[in-house]
């Protein structure tokens, strides 16, 4: 019994070691982030180390990702940093242009992701991003934004053209409830400024589900990356937006990630 209790005890204090759970209060913000970070068993080991933000999907939280794919065995097989912010249910990871207090983009690159560098042994020509659904959509957004900031980028299961579901998932109350026909839905989305990185050598990766229902515009942005001669690879795979297709998907992601 006393055995199997020091076990317990050694177990537990591993984990409060390898997994972080990190509270930030922002002027950016509406609300707190809670963001959770996994590192690796190795971690005392390196001095350096790779690190990848997982963005979770609309009306998820930090622990999406976890609960998909076990977020620890993944840091412990590829030796990687995970870092799962919370996107507040419907943030988008956008900064609102009527939203003084949700300015999520700006948190991200201002607050999150130097604190981040601060806090851990991070090996800054090896940071990636991805996401899921709204995540995949923030993942790539940022990487437009910043390709200085990253080795590469992803998403699965991308909202990537908001214009066509502009009705939907909070979008309207973050943009203004602009009409259907506003351009500002372009100025918002990957597939509209997928062509700002022309040029770019960094590749990146993105996956849709054939019966998933942001399948055509992911088609889309494939097209539009051919068009342009970008660093793209998109893999098309049978699967809906679901849980069971992001559980395969990642490993395929973490594997294109861990080769480059």
């Amino acid at each position: 019994m006393r055995s199997l209790l020091i076990f317990i005890l050694i177990c537990i204090g591993f984990l409060v070691r390898a997994q972080d759970q990190l509270v930030y209060q922002s002027k950016n913000l509406p609300k707190s982030d809670t963001v959770w970070v996994f590192k690796p068993k190795s971690y005392q080991d390196h001095k350096k180390l790779a690190l990848i933000y997982l963005l979770h999907g609309y009306g998820g939280n930090y622990k999406q990702w976890n609960s998909i794919m076990d977020a620890q065995k993944y840091a412990d097989e590829y030796g990687f940093i995970i870092v799962c912010p919370d996107g507040l249910h419907d943030s988008w990871y956008i900064n609102s242009p009527v939203k003084k207090n949700w300015q999520y983009e700006t948190f991200f690159f201002d607050e999150l992701y130097l604190d981040i560098k601060k806090k851990y042994k991070v090996d800054e020509q090896r940071i990636f991003i991805s996401g899921l659904s709204m995540g995949g959509h923030g993942a790539l957004s940022f990487f437009i934004k910043r390709p200085d900031l990253f080795a590469s980028a992803g998403s699965t299961s991308g909202g990537v053209k908001l214009r066509d579901f502009s009705a939907k998932y909070g979008l309207s109350n973050l943009l203004g409830n602009p009409s259907s026909e506003d351009p500002m839905w372009d100025a918002y989305s990957v597939v509209p400024n997928i062509h700002k990185l022309k040029g770019i050598s960094k590749p990146f990766i993105f996956d849709c589900g054939s019966d998933d229902f942001f399948y055509d515009y992911n088609n889309e942005l494939k097209q539009k990356c051919d068009e342009f001669k970008l660093k793209a690879t998109y893999i098309s795979q049978p699967g809906a937006h679901n849980r069971a297709y992001w559980s395969k998907s990642i490993r395929q992601q973490f594997e294109f990630f861990k080769s480059h």
